[in-house]
């Protein structure tokens, strides 16, 4: 093992077992009486544990009716426990954070699922230009990868740059919708304990421009997307070994959010959710009204995971058949947090096989318990 990668992973295994600590920052707390408060939450809240910025979404050629590429990028930070959380408290050069980032492409009809990843460590140091995560609003930095929201337009800029594994996708990401706040205004329970929470909200609806190049040509796509911001000091209860999630633009405008955390038996630890109908009042889903059942399953050939493929959802909203539109859509990020999921364009149905909508289905902790933070 390289000493670079040793130094990861403890900082990994710091950030997991440190305790939370206080901050003398109040918008840095976890707690149900803090209302959010914008455009400062869209910025890092470097006092808590583990954050992501996760951005996903599909694209299709001008005049096109059907989506010929699922994307999604995630930067992470994650504390580890070293320092305080700025860079003004013990030194510069005390690694605070690790900063993660992954962008994955899917191209559809040629089957091919390409992803990559960034690493590094971050004193805090907000000047630092190759690494950061900006307090004040969406500001992300991890080498030549960036995100960033504009203030006065609300829009989110993204670059990624992959040539190792052959792509570079720049991304324009336009909201068309009020922010959803998840949970309870933005309070969303991850377990049975109030600690168990993280403060996480989301941009559904995202209007999509892309330049995709890739293979020595650029494409102009277009689409639709979706945004979360999550963070949290205790990310799953510890009897939890993973998650399946999804994020679903629905087509009538709608937006649906579901989730449950697995014990090792493939049961349920606790769930949650939403559904937000297109201009009506957010509906939250309690941890005993969502149910999972896998249908069908694929077998990755890299890591040996097996991963449900094809679902029923059953929700407070109705019962519905999710499906991935690309099997293979498995990430081996051990080089970066040390997990390895499933996360992979899907089309959510209604019973008489009718789409409802498109959007991200995500599996953790399938080919080893996860441990983010």
């Amino acid at each position: 093992m390289s000493p670079r990668r040793r130094v990861l992973l403890a900082g990994l295994a710091a950030a997991a077992s440190a305790p939370a600590r206080a901050t003398p920052a109040d918008e840095d707390r976890i707690a149900p009486e803090r209302a959010l408060q914008f455009p400062r939450d869209h910025g890092a809240h470097p006092g808590s544990r583990i954050e992501w910025w996760y951005a996903t979404g599909w694209l299709q050629a001008p005049g096109a009716r059907r989506p010929a590429v699922g994307w999604q990028l995630t930067f992470f930070r994650s504390r580890t426990g070293l320092g305080g959380s700025d860079a003004a408290d013990g030194g510069r050069f005390v690694p605070r954070q690790l900063l993660f980032a992954h962008a994955a492409v899917s191209e559809l009809a040629a089957g091919r699922h390409v992803h990559a990843q960034r690493v590094a460590r971050w004193s805090g140091d907000a000047a630092w230009p190759e690494a950061h995560a900006l307090r004040e609003d969406t500001g992300l930095a991890l080498g030549p990868w960036r995100l960033q929201r504009e203030p006065a337009s609300g829009r989110y800029q993204a670059r990624l740059p992959a040539p190792e594994a052959g792509f570079t996708l720049a991304l324009t990401l336009t909201p068309t919708q009020p922010l959803l706040l998840q949970g309870g205004a933005g309070f969303s329970r991850k377990g049975p304990l109030p600690a168990q929470a993280s403060h996480y909200y989301t941009q559904p609806q995202l209007a999509v421009s892309a330049q995709l190049l890739q293979g020595g040509s650029t494409r102009t796509l277009a689409g639709t997307g979706w945004l979360d911001h999550e963070w949290s000091n205790e990310l799953m209860p510890p009897e939890a070994v993973g998650w399946d999630w999804i994020g679903i633009n629905l087509h009538d405008g709608g937006a649906l959010t579901a989730f449950v955390l697995r014990q090792r038996d493939g049961s349920a630890v606790w769930a949650g959710g939403s559904h937000r109908p297109r201009g009506g009042a957010l509906r939250v889903f309690g941890p005993d009204e969502l149910r999972f059942t896998p249908q069908r399953w694929w077998a990755s050939p890299s890591s040996g995971g097996r991963y449900p493929v094809r679902w029923t959802i059953t929700t407070p909203v109705g019962d519905f058949t999710l499906e991935a539109l690309l099997d293979a859509q498995e990430l081996d990020s051990r080089a970066s947090t040390g997990a390895v999921y499933w996360e992979g364009l899907a089309a959510l149905r209604d019973a008489t096989g009718r789409e409802l909508g498109l959007g991200y289905l995500e599996m953790t902790g399938r080919v080893a318990p996860l441990r983010l933070g």
